[in-house]
């Protein structure tokens, strides 16, 4: 078990989603980085999907019962186990009564200012009751996770047995294996309505700046940033939509779906973001200009295939760490 002695205002437990739900009205969900979950997991041995902790806004403090391994990635922020320092994309040792302490100021080696999501992954993984096929918090529907709630000051979190190869304590995630970095150009494949943008719209939407708003949270981000204007069009019905989507609702303010996206939606899709760039636009600073740049569904997927190959070559160096154990 893992108590809780502080919990910050926002953390929950996350996994990478519910495939195969979404016909039903459940939102994929998971992690908003799926990136950054993914790697912590590799750091203490676990399945890449394995549940772990996302802590979004505060500082807290947590305390293990017993030994484990612990890792953290995405964010950074002021983090101590045991009392001693401890680094991001490293393979951390919990001993029974070592306390994780994190300050509240989450901040973005890219960036040097604000982040959005840290991760703290433990071996073993977080090990809530399935739902649907998942471990995940949705709190939209509240299940999943503990009870459908963000995790509270006394909760105590259930952690799964050890993984049976792990790499020793002090195994650090070299540079140019990390999650993707700071880059304020964000890639794009068309959406369903790609052509009810006209090419005054596209050159809006690929040639300006756009800024995060405050109206930001896991279902979605509103864009601050020009208007862009779509030509009168019949009504169109709800189809479905994925986390990534660009939607233009009435007025022409971008909106991005996030990992609680609802399943169908019934405004202009022009854009969908590339899945390896999600978990960047997750961790996206409000305030800073970020664009985005048109690109292929071939040359989509080719980034995709090159994060999940980045994350292989991460697993052999981790597996290599082990010592053969």
């Amino acid at each position: 078990m893992i108590d809780v002695v502080r919990a910050p205002a926002f953390l929950t437990v996350q996994d990478l989603g519910r495939p195969g739900h979404r016909a039903h009205g459940v939102p994929a969900g998971g992690a908003m980085d799926p990136w950054a979950l993914r790697t912590a997991n590799v750091l203490v041995g676990n399945p890449e999907g394995a549940a772990g902790l996302e802590w979004a806004v505060g500082g807290g403090v947590l305390r293990f019962e017993c030994e484990a391994l612990v890792a953290i990635a995405g964010a950074t922020a002021g983090v101590h186990l045991g009392g001693r320092e401890a680094l991001p994309l490293t393979t951390l040792r919990a001993r029974p009564g070592d306390e994780l302490a994190l300050t509240g100021d989450h901040r973005s080696p890219q960036w040097g200012d604000d982040a959005r999501f840290l991760y703290v992954a433990v071996g073993g993984g977080i090990a809530v009751p399935e739902v649907l096929g998942g471990r995940g918090t949705c709190l939209a529907a509240r299940f999943g996770g503990l009870d459908g709630r963000f995790v509270r000051t006394g909760d105590r979190i259930p952690v799964g047995p050890p993984p049976p190869f792990a790499p020793r304590p002090g195994f650090h995630c070299p540079a140019d294996l990390a999650p993707p970095g700071a880059d304020l150009l964000f890639r794009i494949v068309p959406g369903p309505q790609a052509r009810m943008l006209d090419a005054e719209g596209w050159n809006a939407l690929t040639g300006s700046a756009f800024e995060i708003s405050a109206a930001a949270d896991r279902t979605g981000f509103r864009l601050d940033g020009p208007r862009l204007r779509m030509p009168p069009a019949p009504t169109i019905p709800s189809e479905p939509c994925c986390p990534g989507t660009l939607q233009l609702p009435p007025g022409g303010r971008l909106m991005v779906l996030m990992a609680d996206a609802p399943t169908v939606g019934g405004y202009p899709k022009p854009a969908v973001v590339a899945s390896a760039d999600i978990g960047r636009l997750a961790q996206y600073p409000a305030g800073f200009p970020l664009r985005f740049t048109r690109i292929t569904i071939d040359e989509a997927q080719h980034l995709h295939r090159r994060e999940r190959i980045r994350l292989h070559t991460l697993r052999s160096m981790a597996w290599a760490a082990t010592g053969g154990r």
